[in-house]
């Protein structure tokens, strides 16, 4: 009896309708089909970063774990060397000298002029002079910049690509700020910057884009790129033509600092002026001077001898931190009347 059963089971499939046997073989070659064609999604192209939104620290950036290169230690103050990344290609070596305290300590960041890559950050006596009277010390160097000069053809350096250079450095400042946020030893609620030349312009367009920083001293900021574009010596002049264009003045324009100076809210803001500077003309200095809002400082320098003497009874970072002092003195005394008028209720 089973023996037929089974012999029964291959004539039952022969008798199967001639439209069954026509449906599962096209089952089965659809199924076939989807495999063979099926592919997998195409990635997303990369957002670009846009330069021109000086807040946007979003777009086309993604940070990465930071990587503490070295650590050193001296009797004053403890200097790091932190790498952090948020573009391809493109680490970025941020400088952080602290005093010895155990106080969360506010934050001065010292942003210095194209071409310059600067080894004050490496020198003891200068981190010494920083840190000293509670305050840390953050140093970086901006885009296309010295070591941040890579993988480039010849004819694209900081000048003929600004608008990248600045609206990126900007963007760091700000993505540094966050890392700074994340330790339990720095104050980024009270930030100062000092820069100088492209460094001081940095500093202000970063002003107007965080509000975290509260204070900032600008020597010789280049700016108002119509005119400094054309009479500027730092422009070579086989190349200023094309940076005369609309396109390239257009592009330019979200990054030009005399736009955002009159509505700056940073409540301390200084201008260092050196009257020989031989990068910004005298001109473009007095129309610079002219947009910065009341009640900024406008201090001016016959020559570079002049400011240095200024610094000699005040310190480079000395105006600085007098402003943040008083900035804290008077949030303290701000805090304790509200506390004492909430506990008299």
């Amino acid at each position: 009896m089973h023996k037929h059963r089974f012999l029964l089971l291959p004539l039952t499939f022969l008798l199967l309708p001639p439209m069954v046997l026509s449906q599962k073989e096209s089952s089965a070659t659809a199924i076939a089909t989807t495999r063979d064609t099926a592919k997998p999604a195409p990635e997303a192209p990369p957002v670009p970063e846009r330069w021109s939104v000086l807040n946007d620290i979003k777009s086309g950036l993604q940070p990465r774990a930071p990587m503490i290169v070295a650590t050193d230690e001296k009797p004053e103050f403890t200097r790091e060397l932190v790498r952090l990344q948020w573009r391809m290609a493109d680490p970025i070596d941020v400088w952080i000298m602290r005093p010895k305290t155990q106080a969360k300590v506010p934050v001065i960041f010292y942003l210095y002029s194209y071409p310059t890559d600067p080894d004050q950050f490496r020198n003891d006596g200068w981190c010494t002079r920083v840190t000293a009277e509670g305050f840390a010390a953050v140093g970086f160097t901006s885009a296309l910049t010295g070591e941040r000069y890579h993988f480039r053809p010849m004819k694209q350096w900081f000048v003929s690509e600004l608008q990248e250079s600045l609206g990126s450095s900007v963007h760091d400042v700000q993505l540094i700020l966050n890392y700074l946020a994340t330790r339990s030893d720095l104050d980024v609620e009270h930030v100062g910057i000092f820069g100088m030349g492209s460094g001081a312009t940095i500093a202000l367009l970063a002003a107007q884009a965080d509000p975290r920083i509260k204070t900032v001293d600008a020597l010789d900021p280049w700016g108002d790129w119509p005119d400094w574009l054309r009479e500027s010596p730092a422009v070579p002049a086989n190349e200023r033509p094309k940076y005369m264009t609309q396109d390239f003045l257009k592009l330019v324009a979200p990054v030009d600092p005399v736009i955002y100076m009159p509505y700056l809210k940073t409540p301390s803001v200084r201008l260092q002026q050196t009257l020989t500077d031989p990068v910004t003309p005298k001109a473009v200095q007095e129309r610079i001077a002219h947009a910065s809002r009341s009640p900024a400082e406008v201090v001016k320098y016959a020559n570079p001898e002049d400011h240095l003497k200024a610094w000699q009874s005040t310190g480079l970072s000395g105006w600085i931190k007098q402003q943040l002092r008083v900035q804290l003195q008077e949030e303290h005394k701000e805090n304790h009347n509200t506390a004492l008028n909430s506990n008299s209720r």
